[in-house]
């Protein structure tokens, strides 16, 4: 296989993808001719944005894999087949769905009644936005192969490699594993419950169980049944076997000392004879601005459909590809939603040349623009328009996106769709998470008017002057022009600022003065000044 020489690339995903091609090329043969990436979850609740971090990972390593000439298979493993074990707090139908614990959670019913199961409800969830943001896996449905026995030969293998296996899980645990110990589980045929013992193993493909529950008794054939599976230290190595699996990261409880990943490692070599896939640790993410920590089994979440309402998809995809996966960051809901934006945008300058830094910094930042892209680069630079403007202008507008893009000369139409999607999240960050003393809406003329002295009106008729010329000044030259005003009626400047926010918006502080009068016009802020003369 040819590939692209890239090895210069100080971009993790590209280190990532030359050491996946340097330690896995010799792996792959006529059976298999790409690079099998991987990752997966449990659908045991709402797939959270810590969730999504491992699968934008992966997405940018592939993506880095296929700029360099090579064939990948991406794989998303939905482990529908794992138990119930908990209903979490924001789910709807509580007391239904707690009648379903201990079921594997395809047989836990859609509390929306939409879907065919609880899984399915959350794996549609994210299927569905995962391609807003440019990820494409090939899913794969665990519940489905269990049920159709494909791994019937890495459950046999376990049974016959159960000492190997419960040596490697040993040596991890203070307490060892007890001498009877079985290395599956089994959902029981009748009350579809995992609180089974398994009595035996007929060395062959039979498995005898009793279950704790009903009291069923029974001898199933790995070959045909659709009740036996590994558990999660077991199931993983099997899988990474049967599929071939080149590159997977995972987060760093599984890479701490005694985590499933290393216990995994031994268990691929040593049983299912795969030498263990190519990986990296990633941090947890915090949230910054929203209360509650990120866990799907409590409910106290935070999904990519929350973080979408708020980041457009390429600034999103930024935030992952601007930081390496083994550092903690934290994705934000409050003012920093400001700063965020800005550094996408000055990203973004920086990969058009529009705004010059040094060679490194260009190159670093040129690649993670690359990468934050959801498809192809733009041929020319996006339109810019800085959040912090954008809320001020929407704001002044009521939150009327269309009339607020109707103030911008754009004369590509094309460039519309994305610079009403920032809109549209900029609305959704003020009136939901902005900070209260960031938000205003400008008065309407005649109604809560402010209780003025004689000389404070006399400031108002005479700035209402300057505003009628308003076409004749900019930012710095209006200031100038208020401030004369105040001064020469004996007023300070400072006192003139409160002045005229509480006439315009009914608060003490708010935007810079002049540039707030400038953006909002003549025609909204003349009649509100006038109401007073």
């Amino acid at each position: 296989m040819e590939t692209k020489d890239n090895s210069q690339s100080v971009h993790w995903a590209d280190i990532t993808a030359d050491k996946i091609i340097r330690e896995r090329t010799k792996f792959l043969n006529d059976k298999k001719t790409a690079f099998v990436c991987a990752s997966g979850i449990t659908p045991s609740g709402t797939v959270h944005i810590g969730n999504f971090r491992e699968i934008i990972s992966v997405e940018l390593v592939v993506r880095a894999l296929r700029e360099k000439g090579a064939k990948v298979r991406f794989i998303y493993s939905w482990d529908d087949y794992d138990v119930f074990r908990k209903v979490p707090k924001n789910m709807p139908k509580q007391d239904e769905l707690a009648g379903y614990l201990r079921f594997p959670i395809t047989m836990v019913p859609d509390p929306w009644g939409k879907e065919t199961s609880y899984a399915r409800a959350h794996e549609v969830e994210l299927e569905s936005l995962l391609p807003q943001v440019g990820v494409y896996p090939e899913y794969l449905y665990q519940a489905s192969r269990y049920q159709a026995s494909m791994y019937a030969a890495g459950i046999r293998k376990a049974f016959e490699c159960r000492e190997t296996i419960k040596a490697a899980l040993d040596e991890y645990r203070t307490t060892p594993l007890p001498e009877d110990w079985q290395p599956v589980s089994v959902f029981c045929s009748k009350c579809h419950k995992d609180t089974t013992t398994v009595k035996g193993w007929d060395g062959d493909w039979g498995v005898s169980y009793c279950c704790d529950s009903c009291g069923n008794e029974e001898t199933v054939d790995l070959r045909t049944t659709s009740v036996v599976k590994l558990p999660w230290r077991i199931d993983w190595p099997m899988r990474w076997s049967v599929e071939g699996v080149d590159f997977e990261p995972a987060g760093k409880d599984h890479h701490s000392e005694g985590g499933s990943f290393s216990t995994s490692k031994g268990i691929a070599r040593k049983v299912y004879d795969h030498e263990p896939p190519v990986t990296f640790q990633y941090d947890f993410l915090s949230i910054k601005g929203r209360g509650g920590k990120i866990s799907s089994s409590s409910g106290e979440v935070i999904s990519l459909r929350d973080v979408l309402e708020i980041y457009q998809p390429e600034i999103i995809r930024y935030m992952f590809a601007s930081t390496r996966p083994n550092t903690e960051f934290a994705i934000s809901f409050d003012l920093d939603v400001l700063k965020i934006y800005e550094d996408y945008d000055k990203c973004e300058r920086i990969y058009y040349g529009v705004e010059k830094v040094n060679e490194k910094k260009t190159e670093k930042e040129r690649r993670i623009y690359e990468l934050s892209q959801v498809g192809e680069v733009p041929a020319v630079m996006p339109y810019q328009i800085p959040l912090r403007h954008l809320c001020n202008l929407l704001q002044i507008h009521g939150g009327n996106v269309d009339e607020v893009l109707k103030t911008f000369d754009i004369k590509d139409q094309s460039q519309l769709p994305r610079l009403r999607n920032r809109a549209e999240c900029a609305w959704r960050w003020i009136t939901t998470f902005a900070p209260e003393d960031f938000r205003f809406a400008l008065k309407v003329p005649g109604e809560d008017m402010v209780e003025l002295n004689d000389t404070a009106r006399t400031i108002v008729r005479g700035s209402a002057a300057v505003v009628e010329k308003l076409e004749d000044y900019d930012e710095k030259t209006l200031a100038e022009a208020l401030y004369k005003v105040a001064q020469d009626n004996g007023m300070d400047p400072k006192d003139m600022f409160t002045l005229f926010y509480g006439i315009l918006i009914g608060k003490e502080k708010g935007p810079r003065l002049a540039g707030f009068i400038l953006t909002a016009g003549k025609d909204k802020i003349l009649p509100i000044l006038k109401a007073y003369c």
